[in-house]
């Protein structure tokens, strides 16, 4: 089988001899990979967990079942599936030692993969292999990270990352008015057809966290998705205004912010929760749901699995609005 590797910071296309699934495992034929900003990070050894070299990169697919080994019993050849993100989270708390894809083992860059049967979750036929694909980080993370969140409610997103375009269509489909931020024209037409109800440029509004306040009445955002991390947070907070927001606190990708101003934190009263993705649990139920309040996974580009290096390569650029897939075929 087909299998890329890093090497040098680099991809590198190997042949493979294709596992065979042991005692409950099932060998799934992959069909589509998506990128998240993680896969790059640990590709570039920028990753806080990096797990050692030469591990398959990317954690996302989806795919068919190939063959089932023995003692499975939840999915059967045939089957349609996409991977949990953490496939030793089943349900509750997150566990106190996780192992990820590309940073602990081999994850999905290859033609096929065998993986616990309990590390799945089931594909519906309404979604297909690239939007199915899209799902285990991006759609899971901003799931949770809206979990609670009532109509009426005020929802602030950051950029146009696969989390923050999934939370804008997620929170819509709750009721809640939708706040966004980007830094482009073209960019903040995309975030309002997908339901925002008021766009932010935060390279012309540098104070952008009190155009959010100027936008709400003074009121602030009540959930706060922060995919910015040092170089947004501190502006998040003034976003957060004095009413006790919830800060989903999912990522890093911003950098250079102002330092976090112990009062602005205090007088804001905010809940900081860390978003670690979600359990598999997380994915069945947000499948669910979606099953009755169906969104369309936002697909920036598709590339054959030969053109693996390039899609990385132009996730790194940026210049995406939208996941960026790798199909098998």
């Amino acid at each position: 089988m087909r299998v890329y590797r890093p090497r040098a910071g680099r991809l590198v296309r190997r042949e493979e001899p294709v596992p065979e699934p042991r005692h409950g495992e099932v060998l799934v034929r992959v069909r589509a990979t998506s990128l998240n900003y993680r896969d790059l990070l640990i590709l570039n050894g920028d990753h806080f967990a990096d797990g050692g070299s030469g591990l398959v990169p990317v954690s996302d697919a989806a795919g068919e079942v190939a063959a089932v080994g023995e003692g499975v019993t939840r999915f059967a050849e045939g089957d349609r599936v996409i991977n949990a993100f953490h496939p030793g989270w089943i349900a509750g708390r997150m566990p106190d030692t996780l192992v990820g894809y590309g940073n602990g083992q081999d994850g999905w860059l290859a033609e096929y993969r065998a993986v616990s049967e309990h590390a799945l979750v089931a594909l519906p036929d309404s979604l297909s292999f690239e939007q199915g694909a899209t799902l285990p980080c991006a759609a899971v993370t901003a799931w949770v990270s809206l979990d609670g969140v009532r109509p009426g409610d005020v929802v602030l997103t950051l950029g146009t990352g696969g989390v923050s375009l999934f939370a804008v269509q997620l929170a819509k489909a709750r009721g809640a008015r939708v706040v966004a931020t980007t830094s482009s024209a073209e960019k903040a037409v995309k975030l309002t057809g997908l339901g925002a109800d008021t766009v932010i440029d935060y390279a012309t509004t540098p104070e952008w966290g009190k155009a959010v306040l100027d936008a709400t009445g003074g009121r602030g955002a009540d959930r706060i998705v922060e995919v910015g991390g040092p170089g947004t947070f501190a502006q998040s907070l003034v976003a957060a205004g004095t009413h006790h927001a919830d800060i989903a606190l999912v990522g890093f990708v911003g950098t250079g912010g102002a330092p976090v101003d112990f009062m602005d934190l205090f007088r804001s009263g905010a809940t900081v929760r860390k978003i670690w993705v979600g359990s598999r649990e997380d994915t069945e139920d947000l499948l669910r749901w979606l099953a009755v309040w169906p969104i369309e996974p936002v697909i920036d580009s598709v590339h054959p699995f030969e053109q693996a290096d390039a899609a990385f390569r132009h996730f790194e650029s940026r210049a995406n609005v939208g996941k960026v897939v790798i199909t098998t075929e």
